[in-house]
């Protein structure tokens, strides 16, 4: 017997064969490829961070006529104040990770052809399907985790910072801890990521759309069909059925998701500021939700369709 028959038949080489294909993990390789063409789906949180820090810190070198103004209130409305830097690190970094999955769907499939890449990727061993899932998880997963990341990271940080300059003005630095809670904050933010995500998946599916057709101008292609059918409704019929649904849609996450939320869910006034109360039940029971997601549904078999037959711009 040959030693190369010896060799393909040991029970060494036997294990080894049927492990390589497995080992490719295809859609695990497409994702990590978005993310090194778009590294701006982690640099722009990262840098928003950065700017609530910063504005952070400057405004901690004012704080000691304004931590004599705020001692003198109630607790609970020390603790409003507290909390309202936090919301706003979050709320920053959120609306950046929302631009940039906007930003990201817009582009993602009209680049690929405008440079011709598409041939290069077209010939690996990856489906349309694995390549667009992976496309549709930035938006739907990735981006959002990081968000998350970076905002409960960013909170920290300010958290430390914050009693660090307790410390060192002669206060007690107890008290930072004991006014803003953390782990609430955090799971606040984590619910608010996941369905305004989930809300926003129809809309991102039909930017990935709008990016597998349009030659150029995919914004202008995005954003006027829906305009001009809400003008052309309210010059025809005198109705606002079409801006009704595309305003729900930009904002009724937030009406869904948590309970009364009225004009003013955060209080008219920082004295008045509290996390509004979230309403699971009511979010995932909504007939606006379930749609969306079938309509997302729908939009992404077309856009894999469009990846696979649309011809280079």
């Amino acid at each position: 017997m040959s030693i190369e028959a010896d060799v393909g038949t040991s029970p060494a080489a036997r294990a080894v064969a049927p492990a390589t294909p497995a080992q490719t993990r295809p859609f695990a390789w497409s994702v990590r490829r978005e993310l090194w063409e778009y590294r701006s789906s982690w640099i722009a949180p990262l840098a928003a961070a950065g700017f609530v820090l910063f504005g952070v810190s400057m405004g901690l070198m004012r704080m000691t006529h304004a931590s004599r103004m705020i001692s003198s209130l109630p607790p609970e409305k020390q603790a409003a104040i507290h909390m309202i830097p936090y919301a706003i690190a979050a709320a920053a970094i959120g609306l950046t990770s929302t631009i940039v999955a906007i930003s990201y769907c817009l582009g993602t499939l009209n680049n690929e052809r405008r440079d011709r890449s598409i041939l290069f990727w077209k010939s690996m061993p990856v489906s349309d399907l694995t390549t667009l899932l992976a496309k549709a998880s930035l938006p739907l997963v990735v981006l959002p985790l990081i968000a998350f990341v970076v905002t409960c990271t960013t909170q920290l940080v300010m958290l430390l910072l914050g009693a660090g300059a307790q410390l060192a003005h002669g206060h007690d630095s107890a008290q930072a801890w004991a006014t803003v809670p953390l782990h609430l904050m955090w799971a606040f933010d984590f619910y608010i990521l996941a369905t305004l995500t989930l809300w926003y998946a129809p809309i991102y599916a039909w930017l990935l759309v709008v990016s597998g057709w349009a030659r150029r101008g995919a914004f202008l292609w995005a954003t006027l069909p829906p305009l001009a059918l809400c003008v052309v409704e309210k010059l025809a019929f005198d109705t606002s059925y079409a801006w009704d649904l595309v305003r729900y849609r930009l904002g009724g996450s937030f009406h869904e998701a948590f309970v009364n939320m009225g004009p003013h869910p955060f209080g008219q006034h920082q004295m008045n500021f509290r996390l509004p109360q979230a309403d699971p039940e009511k979010f995932f029971s909504a007939p606006g939700l379930w749609l969306g997601l079938a309509v997302a549904a729908a939009l992404f078999a077309l856009a894999i369709y469009l990846r696979r037959r649309r011809e280079l711009v």
